[in-house]
């Protein structure tokens, strides 16, 4: 069977970034089946080089708690440098998806303290069931992280395709040496960003609003007719 390309735009348009899950876990099976498809993404030498670090049940509340302990406590130290800066359209688009979610939460402009707060939820992991991990070979470099991208990309559309809500969280993979000593992951390997996965909350305000997406003349440069 084919996939319409209609089916497929349509799978992307549901997807969002939740930001308030329900508690109830999503079935073993149903996370094994998004990984068994997010892993058919296509990867630099097929090197494949994601590794996903994933918890469930008590694991999840555990990490929650000692996660926010470590944010309220410790400066930020990311594995890969944040970006330097956003400029121009970037900067907007950032400031207008940071507005939209204030204004849906009720955070007026200029109240750093409930920016701040809403801000440390993602410490919580908005109250997800599930986290993922994902890093790649550090010796893979911006190649990995590249194919990781991928995999992140595919893993939010098939959770989404089975029902599943989900936000890639690079606040998360902004305390690296927390998560390489919490969870054993090798000092040779790139903590990239998290992944919190569950059931949405649709009844919350966070997840009431979306963002919108340039339109193809601001990212194509046409080259010839097709």
């Amino acid at each position: 069977m084919t996939l319409s390309h209609a089916d497929l735009d349509a799978l992307f348009a549901q997807r969002h970034s939740c930001r308030a899950f329900r508690p109830d876990p999503v079935p073993r099976a149903t996370i094994e089946n998004i990984i068994a498809t997010a892993r058919r993404v296509p990867s630099w030498c097929n090197a494949q080089p994601w590794q996903v670090t994933l918890t469930s049940g008590d694991e999840t509340d555990r990490f929650r708690v000692a996660l926010r302990a470590e944010a309220e406590s410790t400066a930020p130290n990311p594995d890969m440098e944040w970006p330097k800066r956003y400029t121009g359209i970037y900067q907007d688009r950032r400031r207008a998806c940071g507005f939209q979610l204030y204004d849906a939460v009720g955070i007026e402009k200029g109240d750093r303290a409930g920016s701040a707060r809403q801000m440390m939820r993602n410490f919580d992991l908005f109250d997800a069931p599930h986290c993922a991990i994902i890093s790649s070979p550090a010796d893979l470099g911006p190649y990995g992280a590249m194919d990781c991208g991928g995999f992140v990309t595919a893993f939010t559309l098939a959770a989404q395709a089975q029902g599943v809500a989900s936000i890639a969280q690079a606040a998360v993979a902004s305390y690296g040496p927390f998560l390489h000593r919490y969870f054993g992951i090798p000092e040779d390997r790139l903590i990239l960003c998290a992944i919190s996965f569950g059931r949405a909350d649709p009844d919350n305000p966070a997840n009431a609003f979306r963002t919108d997406r340039a339109d193809l003349a601001e990212i194509v440069d046409w080259r010839g007719e097709a």
